[in-house]
C-alpha cells in the first residue's frame, strides 16, 4: 500500500510499528472488545435512556426510540474567552439542524474547560496550561460516559483543547469521530509589526498605549489568531490524520464555505458511522507518523514534541524525539508563516493551504497511507479542495502548485532541506529547538551562562543592562513537574532585542516556549527538568555552554569532576505560584513524566520505558 513511501519515512513508520507492538495490539483489542461489550444505547435501561433525552425535543426522542437510529454526541469547548470558540456558541443548534435535514440525531454530550493561553502569559494561570489538555481528556471522557452516542463531533482548535479532546476520544476509541473547526480571524496588523511594537516597549521606546493598539489591531475578532502557533498547527495535524475535513481548517467563521464545511462534517460522521470507520483505526502509527511529518514541514509548534507523544500514547503508540529527529532529516520546510516568516494563515490559504501543502506531500513519497483503512479515508485524499456547485460540495484532487512561492513551496525548491524542529543532546540533557524561524548565523551560540529560575527575574536583568553580552540564558525548574510548565514568552522581547543589539544569545531552559517559538535559539523542553535531577540544577552563572542546533548539541562545558562536587540547586519561592487554583493541580505535578514522554499526567502508563522495543 506504501510503495510510493519515501523510503527513510517508511523506516520510521517500520520502527515505531514494531516498537510499539505489544501496547498497540493491547489498545486495539480493548477497543474492539468495547464495540462488543458496549454498543451505544443497547445495554442501557428505559430509566437511562428516559434521563438522557428527558431535555430533548418530542420529536427527537421519538426518532431515538426507532430502530437503532444514528445519534452523535457534540464535545463543545465554546467560550467567548478564546475568540477561536467564540463561534461555537452556535454551533449546536446549527449542527442539530443539519442533522434533522440527513435524518440523524445529535446532543450536546458535554463541554471542556478552554482557556486561552494569550491571556494568561507570564501569569500564575499559566502554570495550569499545559495540565488543562489532561483536564480536558477527563472531561471529554465524562462527556462520552453516558454510552448514548454513535460517534462524536469535537468542537475545539486551540492550544490544550484539541490534544486533550483527542485524548479523551480516544478512550473511546471504538467510535468514530470528528473535529469541527471555526477557521482564522482576518488578517489584522501582521504579526511581525505587533512583534516589533512588544520590542519597542521592552526597550521603553514605545508606550502602553501604542502596545495596546497593537496588540488589539493583531487580536481583533471571532476566529483563530492569525499567526502559526500550536492552534493553527493543530489544524493542519488534525487533516494530517484525517480528522477534520481536507481543507476546511483556514476556512473564514461564519463564510458560506465554512456553513458547508460544517454541515459536511456531520455527513463524513454520519458515513464513518455507517461504514464502521472508528476512531482507533484512524489513529494508527501512518496517522501519527503523518501528523509528524506535517509539523516539520509546515515549521509547526514545539508543543506537539510533547502533545503527539501523548496522543500516540492514548493510542497505544510509542514514539519519542529521536522519530522526529530521524523524520526531520528528510522532511523539507515548505511554509514560511509567522514566526517563520511575514505571512499568516490566511496567506498561506491563499497561496493553496493544507490541499496544495498534502497534495505536495504525498505526492514526494512523504505521507503514508493506513493499511487498515478504505481508500476514502487514506492520506491521498488529503490533499483535495473542496469546491461548492450549487447545492452540493466536490471533493477534487488540488494539484500542487502554490499561488505564493513565498508562503508554500513545493518540495523540489523547499526553504530548507530539512524540517523545522531538531533534536539538541548533551550533558545538559535531551532538548528540542525550533530552527525554522532562527537565521542560519544564529543556529550556533557558545557563551556563558546566567542563570535565573524566573522569567521575571529575566526581565529585571534585561533591564538593569546585565545581559548587554553574548550570553546563554538559562531558566530552570520550569519543567511540568516544578510549576507545570509554562510557556516563557515574556522572555521573547527582551531576548530578541539582545540578538538585534548584535549580540551572541541563546536561551536554554526546561520550560515551553511553543508554536510563537521566534528568531533566538532557545533549547526548550529539556529534560530532566531540573527539579528531578536533571543537569540545569547543576549549571553556575559564568559556566561556557555550547547550544550548536548545526550539530545537534547541547552542551556545558565543565568537567564531569567539577559537576560531581557541586550541590544542585534546590526548588525555592514557589508559594507564590499557589495562587489562582494552582493548587489544585498538586496531584498533576506529582504524576506527570517527562517532557519527552508527553508531559502526561493521565494515562501515563500507556507510553513504553525508554528503550523498551
Amino acid at each position: 500500500m506504501n510503495e510510493h513511501l519515501k523510503p527513510e519515512i517508511a523506516t520510521v513508520l517500520d520502527t515505531i510499528r514494531e516498537r510499539s507492538a505489544p501496547s498497540r495490539q493491547a489498545y486495539v483489542a480493548r477497543m474492539q472488545a468495547q464495540a462488543q461489550a458496549h454498543p451505544p444505547r443497547r445495554s442501557l435501561s428505559c430509566g437511562n435512556l428516559a434521563h438522557a433525552w428527558a431535555a430533548e425535543p418530542n420529536a427527537q426522542r421519538q426518532h431515538l426510540q426507532g430502530d437503532r437510529p444514528l445519534h452523535f454526541g457534540i464535545v463543545n469547548a465554546y467560550n467567548d474567552v478564546l475568540s477561536a470558540h467564540q463561534p461555537y456558541q452556535l454551533y449546536p443548534e446549527r449542527l442539530r439542524d443539519y442533522a434533522a435535514k440527513h435524518g440523524v440525531t445529535v446532543q450536546v454530550a458535554g463541554g471542556v474547560a478552554a482557556m486561552c493561553d494569550g491571556v494568561t502569559q507570564g501569569q500564575p494561570g499559566m502554570d495550569l496550561s499545559l495540565f488543562s489538555r489532561d483536564a480536558i481528556a477527563m472531561s471529554t471522557a465524562v462527556a462520552l460516559s453516558h454510552n448514548t452516542f454513535d460517534g462524536s463531533l469535537l468542537l475545539g482548535i486551540c492550544d490544550k483543547i484539541v490534544p486533550g479532546m483527542l485524548m479523551g476520544a480516544l478512550g473511546f476509541g471504538h467510535l468514530p469521530a470528528i473535529f469541527v473547526p471555526s477557521g482564522p480571524m482576518p488578517s489584522g496588523l501582521s504579526n511581525k509589526q505587533k512583534h516589533q511594537v512588544r520590542q519597542a516597549y521592552a526597550e521603553g521606546k514605545a508606550s502602553e498605549e501604542e502596545l495596546m493598539a497593537a496588540e488589539q489591531g493583531s487580536y481583533h475578532s471571532a476566529g483563530t489568531c492569525t499567526f502559526y502557533g500550536t492552534a493553527n498547527s493543530n489544524q493542519v495535524l488534525l487533516e494530517a490524520m484525517g480528522l477534520q475535513l481536507p481543507g476546511s481548517s483556514f476556512v473564514a467563521p461564519e463564510s458560506a464555505m465554512r456553513e458547508t464545511l460544517n454541515e459536511a462534517a456531520l455527513l463524513r460522521l454520519k458515513q464513518r458511522a455507517e461504514t464502521g470507520v472508528a476512531l482507533y483505526q484512524l489513529v494508527d502509527e501512518a496517522a501519527i507518523v503523518n501528523a509528524m511529518v506535517a509539523l516539520l514541514a509546515s515549521g509547526g509548534s514545539t508543543n506537539h514534541t510533547m502533545h503527539l507523544v501523548a496522543i500516540a500514547a492514548c493510542a497505544g503508540i510509542h514514539i519519542d524525539w529521536q522519530d522526529f529527529a530521524e523524520l526531520s532529516r528528510v522532511v523539507p520546510l515548505l511554509a514560511r508563516v509567522y514566526p517563520n516568516g511575514e505571512a499568516d494563515v490566511n496567506d498561506w490559504h491563499e497561496a493553496g493551504g493544507t490541499p496544495v501543502f498534502f497534495s505536495a506531500l504525498y505526492q514526494a513519497g512523504l505521507l503514508a497511507d493506513s493499511s487498515e483503512l478504505p481508500i476514502p479515508e487514506n492520506a491521498a485524499q488529503r490533499g483535495c479542495q473542496p469546491r461548492e456547485e450549487g447545492d452540493c460540495l466536490r471533493w477534487e484532487r488540488t494539484i500542487p502548485v502554490s499561488q505564493n512561492n513565498s508562503v508554500l513551496r513545493m518540495p523540489a525548491s523547499p526553504f530548507e532541506d530539512s524540517g523545522g524542529l531538531s533534536l539538541l543532546t548533551g550533558n545538559l540533557g535531551r532538548a528540542i529547538i525550533k530552527v525554522s524561524a532562527v537565521a542560519s548565523e544564529h543556529r550556533h551560540v557558545r557563551a556563558e551562562a546566567r542563570v535565573f529560575a524566573t522569567q521575571e527575574a529575566v526581565q529585571a536583568a534585561f533591564r538593569a543592562g546585565e545581559l548587554d553580552r553574548d550570553v546563554v540564558v538559562v531558566v530552570r525548574f520550569q519543567g511540568p513537574s516544578a510549576n507545570g510548565m509554562p510557556e516563557l514568552h515574556k522572555l521573547s522581547p527582551a531576548l530578541g532585542v539582545l540578538q538585534d543589539r548584535g549580540y551572541a544569545v541563546a536561551l536554554v531552559t526546561d520550560g515551553r516556549m511553543s508554536g510563537a517559538s521566534g528568531k533566538v535559539p532557545a533549547a526548550i523542553q529539556c529534560c530532566p527538568e531540573a527539579h528531578l535531577g536533571g543537569m540545569l540544577a547543576k549549571v553556575h552563572d559564568g559556566d561556557m555552554i555550547n547550544v550548536d542546533a548545526n550539530t545537534g548539541k547541547l552542551e556545558l562545558e565543565v568537567s564531569e569532576q567539577v559537576l560531581a562536587e557541586r550541590v544542585a540547586a534546590p526548588l525555592t519561592d514557589m508559594e507564590s505560584g499557589l495562587t489562582l487554583g494552582r493548587s489544585l493541580f498538586a496531584s498533576f505535578r506529582a504524576q506527570v513524566n517527562d517532557a519527552e514522554q508527553g508531559a502526561m499526567s493521565v494515562g501515563a502508563q500507556l507510553v513504553l520505558p525508554k528503550g523498551d522495543a
